[in-house]
């Protein structure tokens, strides 16, 4: 049986800094109303798990859902910035 190696180094050594930039954290501001909205959603359907979903919980689940659609539109229609050094 033959040994199966990297022939070539690690391509990702150890990284200088492992913290988020600032544009990274500004990008993360920017997606915080979708990724709450998806968190709620995701708590309404953990509700429901254990059980058979109600009225409420199906309300629960709907309005979490349009909420959801919301911020995903509202982030869909922000202006892209533009970033020099990127692009053709």
């Amino acid at each position: 049986m033959k040994n199966i190696a990297a022939l070539q180094k690690v391509v990702t050594g150890a990284l200088p800094d492992a913290e988020p930039s600032a544009a990274e954290l500004d990008a993360i501001d920017v997606e915080m109303p979708l990724i709450l909205a998806e968190v709620e959603l995701l708590d309404a359907q953990i509700i429901t798990l254990d059980r058979t979903p109600n009225e409420l919980d199906a309300r629960r689940i709907r309005r979490a859902r349009r909420k959801v659609l919301a911020a995903r539109r509202t982030l869909a229609n922000l202006p892209v910035p533009e970033v020099s050094g990127v692009g053709a």
